[in-house]
């Protein structure tokens, strides 16, 4: 999905991601709409296929193809502006989700054993609310980054499997101890 976007759309990827990562606690608000659109655009991307197959008018139709999974973005993001408490738990809950039909599949299975871990973590988050929601940030904006980034280099994108974790986990601790380090004395 994200290697098909134009170059100014890749650069607004950048500074929304880049905001989320280093600044997703002060700005937490915006931060959780932005996070809940990426995570709506990205689920409705994974739903299409299946939304193609049942209802073929939509398969031909550039309108629909482009405007489902921005409405799906923009519902989720409506939902996650106005909830925090819900908002942290379910960016938690989906990312986990997200990381496991994208790396493990979506055998029946792996989607309960990674929905378990979903509900854990969403529930730790929800106790924990400020580091979890300086470590939810960073970790989406690390996301996006991480995407942008294989799509400005493809040339890297062989090396997929082998640097795509590192990255992630490197930006990931990058703009979590940068929020922590900028925000001692909120909250």
């Amino acid at each position: 999905m994200i290697r098909s976007l134009e170059t100014y759309e890749l650069i607004i990827f950048i500074i929304l991601g880049l905001a989320v990562l280093l600044f997703g606690f002060r700005v937490k608000r915006a931060a959780f709409f932005i996070i809940w659109f990426l995570l709506g655009l990205n689920l409705m991307n994974f739903l299409m296929p299946t939304i193609n197959n049942l209802v073929p008018q939509i398969d031909g139709n550039d309108l629909w193809q482009n405007l489902l999974p921005i409405a799906g973005g923009l519902l989720l993001a409506l939902l996650g502006f106005s909830i925090e408490k819900v908002c942290i738990g379910g960016i938690c809950f989906v990312l986990v989700m997200l990381a496991t039909i994208q790396y493990f599949g979506t055998d029946i299975q792996t989607l309960a054993i990674g929905a378990i871990i979903g509900v854990i973590a969403a529930g730790a988050a929800v106790a924990l609310m400020k580091p979890a929601i300086i470590i939810a940030t960073s970790v989406a904006g690390s996301y996006a980054l991480t995407l942008v980034l294989f799509a400005f280099f493809p040339q890297i994108q062989g090396n997929f499997d082998t640097l795509y974790w590192p990255i992630l986990i490197g930006l990931a601790a990058v703009g979590g101890i940068f929020q922590f380090v900028t925000t001692k004395r909120d909250y």
